[in-house]
């Protein structure tokens, strides 16, 4: 064989390994229940955040942890341990996309998502708070 077609060879393989490896770590959208009977395989959870409930964010004691609890769109309640720092405005999101997995009782994120509340409403500027 000529070494053009060991490289040719060589590159394709590669190709089909990236497209395997990118379809192997592929999330889908669940909810919890789903995503409780799957706990090694990553899920994207759509839901909104309970206020009602305490949401924990101590960045003295582990800047990387936030604990609050979602309601998804089949209104299981779950609680959630992100391991990330608080996002900004986190209490003024309207819907919320969780990324990770489940983990006994609670799902514990490595990514999130916040939908916020539009500054416009029918085209004209709202007072913000």
């Amino acid at each position: 064989m000529k070494k053009i077609h060991i490289i040719l060879i060589i590159i394709i393989a590669v190709a089909i390994g990236a497209i395997l490896t990118t379809l192997n770590n592929t999330s889908t959208y669940a909810n919890f229940n789903e995503a409780a009977k799957e706990p090694n395989d990553e899920f994207h959870i759509v839901g909104k955040f309970v206020k009602e409930k305490d949401a924990i964010y101590n960045p003295q004691q582990d800047a990387n942890v936030f604990t609050f609890y979602m309601i998804d769109n089949q209104n299981v309640e779950k609680r959630v341990v992100l391991h990330k720092s608080k996002p900004q405005d986190f209490e003024r999101s309207e819907q919320i996309v969780l990324i990770g997995k489940m983990q006994g009782d609670d799902f514990h994120a490595s990514d999130i998502l916040m939908k916020c509340p539009s500054k416009y409403n029918d085209g004209t500027p709202q007072a913000s708070n």
